[in-house]
């Protein structure tokens, strides 16, 4: 595979302390010989600044460096719309073939970045990072190890640290990625879901120099939202009438035997069938079921009359002209 140069990708908020280091240590990191024998070709590199709405001189920062160093360029937001959005930005200006994502508080070693994209180019498209031994408090680790045993556990995946910002891709799975709200954090089961290989490798995890975490209860809760949506796009998204169906078949079914249940027991038994809680519920789940079950159907016609309704993903073709390429590709 020639792959030509390599695109980083940093997000950043309020890390003034950190980002001069950071710098430092990649452009450190990238006169690795060894890096550069794993790209066919020159190697060439650039670095891509995401400024998250900084308010503590991050943006001004990275801008005066940027005068010294050509590789270097800056997206700023107006405000802080948050780390998917950020990642969404650098992924559509990166220009390498091989694209890097890490986070500028210095807890990600550049150095780790090697052995990462030499994994790649054992035949994987999305290699991620794996803080074995973390260097953050309880506060943090705790939550983060049920996130991902809960979304190892959904969705099938098996990687032990979904949400470690180091990682490096292909470029084919950054521009096919989707992402909205907090789903940074599922990059690894939406690739995945488009049929990428996907692996991880450990990687040295280092503690805070600078600034403080950005970590907090509202992020979980938005990233359990999400959690949800994501586990409905990768399972359902394409199939609405799988899930809705199934579910309004189980109300209907329990509504109709719990009415019919209370109509035997009428004719039999001669009990009455007048206030009797059993029978509102048996008419409450026969009414949900058909809801459900139409909701389905509606999804269903949407989701395949929809604008891409057949998006799928190709690895590689053989022997076909470029006018059936493009036709094949285009979606």
């Amino acid at each position: 595979m020639n792959l030509t140069s390599l695109s980083f990708v940093i997000p950043f908020f309020n890390e003034k302390g950190s980002l001069p280091e950071l710098i430092e240590q990649l452009y450190i990191a990238m006169r690795d010989p060894e890096l550069q024998r794993l790209f066919d070709g020159s190697f060439s590199f650039e670095i891509i600044l995401v400024d998250d709405g900084s308010t503590d001189g991050s943006a001004e920062l990275a801008r005066s460096m940027i005068t010294d160093r050509p590789e270097l360029s800056l997206i700023s937001f107006q405000r802080n719309f948050g780390k998917t959005a950020a990642l969404t930005a650098g992924f559509r200006a990166a220009q390498g073939s091989v694209v890097c994502t890490l986070d500028a508080d210095l807890q990600d070693d550049p150095a780790s970045i090697r052995p990462l994209v030499a994994k790649l180019f054992e035949g994987y498209d999305l290699v991620s990072g794996w803080k074995k031994d973390r260097k953050d408090p309880p506060g943090k680790t705790v939550p983060s190890r049920l996130f991902n045993v809960v979304t190892r556990l959904f969705t099938g995946i098996p990687i032990h640290d979904f949400n470690c910002g180091l990682k490096v891709y292909r470029r084919e799975v950054t521009k096919r990625l989707e992402l909205h709200g907090e789903m940074h954090r599922y990059i690894p089961v939406l690739a995945g879901w488009n049929g990428f290989r996907i692996t991880e490798l450990p990687v040295n995890h280092r503690p805070r120099k600078f600034g403080s975490t950005k970590f907090g209860t509202g992020r979980f809760f938005a990233g359990l939202f999400d959690f949800l949506a994501v586990l409905f796009i990768t399972r359902y998204f394409r199939r609405p009438m799988h899930f809705f169906g199934m579910a309004g078949l189980v109300s209907f079914l329990s509504g109709f035997t719990i009415s019919l249940y209370v109509t035997l027991d009428k004719l039999l038994n001669h009990k009455p069938v007048s206030n009797r809680p059993i029978l509102f519920l048996g008419i409450l789940l026969i009414i949900l079921g058909a809801q459900l079950f139409s909701t389905g159907l509606l999804g269903e016609m949407l989701s395949t009359s929809a604008p891409g309704a057949n998006q799928f993903t190709i690895r590689e073709t053989y022997n076909l002209s470029e006018k059936q390429e493009e036709e094949v590709r285009s979606q």
